[in-house]
């Protein structure tokens, strides 16, 4: 199980990490795990220009250096560009020093101040010697998770998650990989159609 909205405890627990944006101002940001990859990170691409959204886009490092024209597809589209490790790695799971030193390997591809933890899993001495090495980097977690990854979820639901929970400043997750397409491929368009009716713009991290 997972929460789909990220609970006000766990948000109090690591204060220092990005979780929302203002409140106060009506946009939305629009992220994407995983990618690049061919077929999902293009339909992405082309459903946010239908709906003139931009996004941030957290990119695994092995990803993009198989899929070096699909990376270049999303940077010359405008999208804001973060660090999603080179391995994909559950920093719970991980070595401190592995874990750095993978998300370096990745920097050196997509050279970014943003940084998000695989699975949203990360210790706090890892986040204390990501800061050291690099205080201007931004750690962003969410709070709204569409649950698009999960393949027993249908795709209706995954758009309810979103639609249901979404408020002002709200950071949501979708994820541009091949095991989210089929709830990905039906869910991003409709909450792109329901955001836009109800009035929000899209921001970039």
């Amino acid at each position: 199980m997972y929460p789909v909205k990220s609970p006000f405890w766990l948000q109090w627990s690591y204060p220092s990490l990005i979780w929302h944006k203002n409140r106060k101002e009506k946009c939305i940001y629009l992220t994407f795990d995983d990618g690049p990859i061919p077929v999902v990170t293009p339909f992405v691409l082309s459903t946010l220009e239908k709906f003139n959204a931009k996004a941030t886009f957290f990119c695994v490092g092995d990803n993009v250096a198989k899929y070096r024209d699909t990376y270049a597809q999303v940077k010359n589209a405008g999208h804001a560009i973060g660090n999603h490790t080179y391995h994909h790695l559950n920093g719970w799971k991980t070595d401190d020093g592995i874990y750095l030193e993978n998300i370096k390997k990745c920097d050196q591809l997509v050279s970014s101040n943003l940084f998000r933890p695989p699975y949203g899993k990360i210790k706090k001495s890892q986040l204390k010697k990501l800061k050291m090495a690099n205080p201007k980097l931004e750690v962003v977690m969410w709070d709204v998770l569409s649950g698009d990854f999960d393949q027993k979820l249908s795709p209706q639901k995954c758009l309810n998650h979103v639609v249901k929970n979404v408020e002002s400043g709200s950071i949501i997750v979708f994820h541009d990989s091949l095991k989210a397409f089929n709830r990905l491929e039906y869910a991003l368009p409709k909450a792109l159609e329901y955001l836009v009716a109800e009035g929000y713009s899209f921001g970039t991290l």
